[in-house]
């Protein structure tokens, strides 16, 4: 069973929501449960992305190879023209 929180909204968003609500066909209670996931999903997307670049930033620290801009702009065009060329080989720091 679904828990249930409370919250507070400002009449101007709850008018909002209200017509919303209207318009669509759907619940208020619908509209911020679709807003409340989505939101999560993106927070949660961020907290993976800012992940990985550290990583990849700790990775760099180790092992001291960087790619040039040039060198994988060029190889991501040709992979989006279908393409299948070798990655770009790294350099150092």
């Amino acid at each position: 069973m679904a828990a249930t929180t409370t919250i507070r909204l400002p009449p101007e968003l709850q008018a909002r929501l209200g017509a919303l609500a209207r318009q669509t066909g759907r619940s208020a209670h619908s509209l911020i449960i679709e807003a409340v996931e989505r939101h999560a999903d993106y927070e949660e997307q961020m907290q993976s992305l800012v992940k990985e670049a550290l990583a990849a930033d700790e990775d760099i620290d180790r092992t001291g190879e960087i790619y040039r801009a040039a060198d994988v702009h060029a190889w991501m065009q040709r992979l989006a023209a279908g393409e299948s060329p070798p990655r770009p080989k790294p350099c150092r720091r």
